[in-house]
């Protein structure tokens, strides 16, 4: 059976990041819902239940708790949560147990409870070490805490840290990435995940943007930002395993994302989250009161779901195995999308010693073009 994995959704934040359109709740929204996290914890853990008759025995080879701001349920309450995942289905052996954080809801204290608790890695959203890009991205931590924490949470005994940077914001420069990326490698961490910043629409940064007050992100910008990333990660060590991630090690590697970009299956516990088995795809409602109501009903949470095709199936291989450094193996590819990731290869976006040893793997070019290789590869047309 392919591996399994656990992903637990925290919808609480203490406040809105700007830029942020996820599923996630500041206590000014959840006013008069009836929604805590001590309702939230219980509902999980009758979906827990859910999620074992539905399962059967099968023992959990990742956990993932993101969000949100899984650091502001406090260090007792995440072991909690991953107790009870241990209690309903079992941890395998050598199991990666994650857990997203904010920097400014972490301390000493906090990691070493989570290595207590038997977390095996931590992923802080630092952003950047610039004051007036954490401002725009109305991040609530000082430029410093990030590296601390992260220094903070391997002194623990934390196997695995990673530090997330996003990247061509309005106002930074180039030089304000450089100083983000020498106080990520200062951190002592083993795993980076950078993004460029996506304006998503509804977000407070979308109405500034539409407002004229900040410039929009331009696709030339963050394209260079993600080369001067590339080059700074590889020279001290790190490798590109997933277009957006660098890992200083196999062992680094995020597996539980892995799981995802390799069609693997996985039950998401809590509002708004997503679940996949075999094919089937399905999703919780978002508002925790509504997701906890149901479930003190003896109901299901779900909101909906599909059953994917094999067409479908296929098109989602092609799109995320192809992020991977290990590539897509080309038989599963039809005789025109294999013509089609020759004439990529010819073009500087597949490496061609890769595709004649079987596998498509994109060249650092190809990265930046990757939505275009992947279209090509499933029409089959010339690139």
């Amino acid at each position: 059976m392919p591996p399994f994995g656990i992903y637990v959704h925290v919808p609480f934040c203490a406040a809105r990041c700007g830029y942020c359109d996820f599923n996630t709740y500041t206590p000014s929204e959840l006013a008069g819902s009836g929604a805590s996290p001590d309702g939230w914890f219980t509902a999980v853990r009758r979906e827990l239940d859910l999620a074992v008759r539905t399962v059967g025995p099968r023992p959990v080879d990742t956990v993932f708790v993101g969000g949100g701001t899984p650091s502001l349920l406090g260090a007792a309450r995440l072991g909690e949560v991953l107790d009870a995942i241990r209690d309903a289905f079992g941890l395998a052996p050598g199991a990666e147990v994650t857990t997203e954080s904010n920097p400014e809801s972490t301390s000493p204290e906090f990691f070493a409870g989570l290595a207590e608790a038997g977390f095996t890695r931590v992923s802080l959203g630092m952003q950047s070490a610039a004051p007036h890009v954490l401002r725009v991205l109305e991040r609530r931590h000082t430029p410093g805490r990030a590296v601390a924490a992260a220094r903070e949470a391997r002194v623990a005994g934390i196997g695995h840290v990673n530090l997330d940077l996003i990247y061509a914001t309005p106002g930074e420069t180039d030089d304000d990435l450089r100083a983000s990326l020498d106080a990520v490698l200062e951190a002592g961490v083993d795993h980076v995940s950078a993004y460029s910043l996506i304006v998503e629409d509804g977000t407070a940064l979308a109405r500034r943007v539409a407002r004229g007050e900040l410039p929009a992100p331009d696709d030339d910008v963050a394209a260079a930002r993600y080369e001067l990333i590339d080059d700074r990660l590889t020279a001290a060590g790190f490798a590109w395993y997933e277009v957006s991630n660098w890992a200083a090690s196999p062992d680094a590697v995020c597996r539980h994302n892995t799981g995802y970009w390799e069609d693997g299956d996985w039950w998401g516990l809590g509002p708004g989250a997503h679940s996949h088995l075999a094919g089937a795809r399905w999703w919780n409602v978002k508002h925790p009161a509504r997701y906890a109501a149901l479930l003190s009903a003896g109901e299901s949470p779900e909101a909906d779901r599909e059953l994917l095709t094999e067409a479908e199936r296929h098109t989602e291989r092609v799109m995320l195995r192809l992020r991977l450094a290990s590539g897509l193996p080309l038989d599963l590819l039809d005789e025109a999308g294999a013509a089609a990731a020759a004439g990529a290869a010819e073009d500087g976006l597949l490496d061609p010693a890769q595709l004649a040893a079987g596998r498509a793997v994109l060249t650092r070019r190809g990265r930046l073009l990757a939505d275009r290789v992947v279209q090509q590869l499933l029409v089959g047309a010339p690139v």
